[in-house]
């Protein structure tokens, strides 16, 4: 099962949607700007991704900024105290799978961690190529 921690506003995110459908494996949709997230979440996904709080953080078009994490001497225990305030401080898409976890900008990075590759080639929302099978190397 693969999980992908989603934004349905954010096109790369639905671009990284678009890539894990045409895979054909089985998935699930968390829209983690409604569910919000939990320590342990973000931990255990920060941990098996290798990421910080600093790096995970959304710079853009989040409240960031205005709310100083963006300074230097800012904690990752502070970064991650706002990210379980305001959850769109954590960039996205996350994506879980059995090969791994990613986050997925660009959206192609998803590849990398897809049980099953697309068939087809995948194309994104302004007409760009996401996959291309003909192209994909063993």
């Amino acid at each position: 099962m693969i999980v992908i921690h989603h934004n349905p506003d954010c096109g790369t995110s639905r671009n990284v949607l678009r890539l894990v459908e045409a895979s054909g494996a089985p998935y699930t949709v968390i829209d983690y700007l409604n569910e919000g997230w939990t320590r342990p979440q973000l931990l255990g996904l920060f941990a098996v991704a290798d990421l910080t709080p600093r790096k995970a953080l959304r710079e853009s078009k989040s409240p960031a900024e205005a709310l100083g994490l963006l300074d230097d001497g800012v904690s990752d225990e502070a970064i991650l105290d706002a990210m379980l305030d305001h959850p769109v401080l954590v960039n996205r898409p996350i994506v879980c799978s059995p090969c791994g976890v990613l986050l997925c900008r660009p959206s192609p990075r998803v590849i990398a961690i897809l049980p099953v590759l697309p068939a087809q080639a995948v194309h994104g929302e302004k007409g760009e190529v996401l996959f291309d099978p003909a192209a994909a190397t063993p």
